[in-house]
């Protein structure tokens, strides 16, 4: 690895992009001073800098009042260690609890909610459809009528943000690509993905009706293909496949002819858009959170991958390709998946930063230092 790059350690990384995100979502963080926050899910992949930024933005800013943070999880894998070590932050309540139960008394009167709790992966969703049915919809609708609650005691939330995706938009026609957030979808209601798709779906019809009949302060982002640290390494989605084979020193296996089309945004990017989409987003509208550029086929991002594992580690692989066993594994993938962010960019203030080659190498050093699961 190159001696002269400042990020050339998982932690150089991690601490470089919360620096990144507290200025991009400054702000944002401002506004959260001295308010209650819930974040449901926060122990997963997106939990991971949610959680971070807003416990450094407290660090980084003592003269303000911190961010009161309470996170939601399962913890069905435990508790992980980025998240123990920060258990003796004053301005940090952990508590564990399943999101298809009612939430729990200690959240008391919360100020903002983010509701990130669903399972994302397409290989696990599939495995668990049930269960992602009932934390998308179910989860959703006990978070909601909690803010119902809240409301008619006389301390209505500031807002709620929700995570759907773009998966709602399915298998986009050529015309709708890029896709603006006026585009209705082309989904499959019935096949091996809708129980995310259309729960993600039915989640925006919820929260779109409880601001029209309530009033309730509720935004909804929608993701296109974030990446980065947090994404554990054993998740089985792409960029993650990749990083374990070249970290293990072994060929890339492609599980298709490559042509799928993608643009992918680093996780830092993602969070400070959340941030702006929970804080300055107009409640029941849906903000698409990616990058425009550039628009590669997965073929394109093994050789990139590759390359880049080629001059980090000295990485002598290949990439071939196999059939995968599951047959299911390709059904109802969309060809391409491409937003247009002008809505983000001119409503939130969204300005993503990071190009995707430099977004891929700051992955690779994390999962580097972050092995426990390359070996799977």
């Amino acid at each position: 690895m190159d001696q002269n790059n400042p990020l050339q350690t998982a932690e150089h990384v991690v601490a470089s992009d919360l620096d990144y995100i507290t200025r991009q979502a400054g702000a944002e963080f401002a506004r959260l001073s001295g308010r209650r926050l819930t974040i449901a899910g926060g122990a997963g992949f997106l939990g991971y800098y949610l959680v971070q930024s807003a416990l450094h933005w407290n660090r980084r800013n003592p003269g303000s009042a911190p961010i009161d943070l309470i996170v939601l999880d399962s913890f069905v894998r435990g508790v992980p260690d980025w998240l123990t070590a920060l258990e003796s932050d004053p301005n940090l309540t952990l508590v564990r609890h399943d999101v298809t139960e009612a939430p729990p008394a200690v959240l008391g009167d919360l100020d903002y909610l983010i509701h990130a709790a669903s399972i994302a992966s397409p290989i696990y969703y599939r495995q668990h459809p049930i269960e992602t049915m009932d934390a998308n919809v179910g989860g959703l609708r006990h978070f909601l009528d909690y803010a119902m609650r809240q409301k008619q005691k006389g301390r209505p939330l500031s807002g709620i943000l929700f995570y759907s995706s773009s998966e709602i938009y399915g298998d986009p026609t050529p015309d709708q690509i890029p896709t603006p957030e006026t585009y209705r979808g082309n989904v499959s209601c019935t096949g091996p993905r809708a129980c995310y798709d259309e729960s993600k779906r039915y989640g925006e019809t919820l929260c779109v009706n409880f601001t029209r009949q309530h009033g309730l302060p509720i935004k909804v982002a929608r993701p296109f293909n974030n990446y980065g640290p947090g994404l554990k390494i054993s998740d089985r989605r792409v960029i993650p496949d990749f990083a374990r084979d070249i970290l293990n020193g072994r060929d890339i296996v492609m599980l298709s002819d490559g042509a799928a089309m993608r643009t992918f945004c680093y996780s830092a990017d993602a969070i400070a858009g959340y941030y702006k989409t929970l804080v300055n987003g107009r409640p029941g509208e849906a903000y698409n959170i990616g990058v425009e550029t550039p628009e590669i086929s997965m073929l394109e991002l093994a050789d990139r991958m590759v390359a880049l594992g080629t001059e980090l580690f000295g990485y002598r692989g290949r990439l071939v390709r196999k059939e995968s066993e599951d047959k299911d594994y390709l059904v109802d993938n969309p060809n391409r998946r491409c937003p247009v962010i002008t809505k983000a960019r001119t409503e939130l203030g969204y300005d993503p930063q990071v190009t995707l080659d430099e977004g891929l190498r700051r992955s690779l050093v994390w999962y580097s230092g972050n092995r426990e699961a390359a070996d799977l």
